[in-house]
């Protein structure tokens, strides 16, 4: 699976962005989607993941209630929903591929890494 994640920019606190990744090759369908982002000086972090089938969704802790992952396996495309942002929000975004069930998930879970896209909230 080869994905490209885009969508991200400058954004003022409060504001919102929509993340998608674009995933090729077949495997999009059967493997679970996750979204993880790392902040200068900072490991990388899950943010969220959702299940082959986009039935089950994890989150963490400090954007439940703010983001909303998706997908859509005709498109093979991934998305993530970022509203209410702060500038703690700030980092880079990076699609993975990883376990069929959706989880709170490792970086040593994932099996495939899209290049990040930069997110900026300023205060």
């Amino acid at each position: 699976v080869q994905l490209q994640a885009f969508g991200g920019g400058l954004v003022q606190a409060g504001g919102s962005l929509r993340l998608s990744c674009a995933a090729s090759g077949r495997t999009f369908s059967s493997s679970g989607m996750g979204w993880f982002r790392q902040a200068p000086g900072k490991e990388r972090e899950f943010v969220a993941s959702i299940g082959r089938r986009g039935g089950s969704t994890y989150y963490e802790n400090s954007v439940k209630g703010r983001f909303t992952i998706s997908r859509d396996n005709a498109k093979n495309t991934v998305y993530l929903q970022m509203n209410s942002l702060k500038p703690e929000d700030t980092a880079v975004y990076y699609c993975a591929a990883g376990p069929v069930v959706a989880g709170i998930w490792s970086t040593y879970d994932m099996n495939y890494w899209g290049k990040g896209t930069l997110v900026t909230v300023s205060s």
